[in-house]
């Protein structure tokens, strides 16, 4: 979810980019849902290092679900969320880098993140 929000066309490939536009544009509908998961979504289905239900080995695939654990732990993932609302409460919710340190500082994207470099350092 944070990473829809800093998206600006950076990806692994072309299918990857292309789908993540399609999401990102998606989300920003008023009349759309979200379903909150624990195991590969609509973003990762694209990711050419998800194989198997694993992202890239098992090291990288724990990293990426310790972050994912992160964020789903301030949510109800049995619930399905307008998805206007849902970026309304994480706005609210991560609010500065010190609420996402231990989502995004150690991605790879982290340096060329809006939503990551819009953060303000206060606490």
């Amino acid at each position: 979810m944070l990473c829809l929000k800093g998206f600006q066309g950076y990806g692994y490939d072309e299918d990857f980019t292309r789908n993540m536009i399609d999401v990102n544009s998606k989300r920003k509908l008023k009349d759309t849902t979200v379903l909150l998961t624990k195991s590969p979504d609509d973003i990762c289905k694209y990711c050419p290092n998800l194989k198997n239900d694993l992202c890239e080995d098992k090291l990288q695939n724990e990293k990426i679900i310790s972050m994912d654990e992160e964020v789903l732990k301030k949510f109800d993932i049995s619930k399905e969320y307008n998805s206007q609302e849902l970026f309304e409460k994480i706005d609210n919710i991560f609010d500065t880098k010190e609420s996402v340190s231990k989502i995004c500082f150690n991605c790879m994207w982290h340096e060329k993140c809006l939503f990551y470099q819009n953060l303000s350092n206060n606490r």
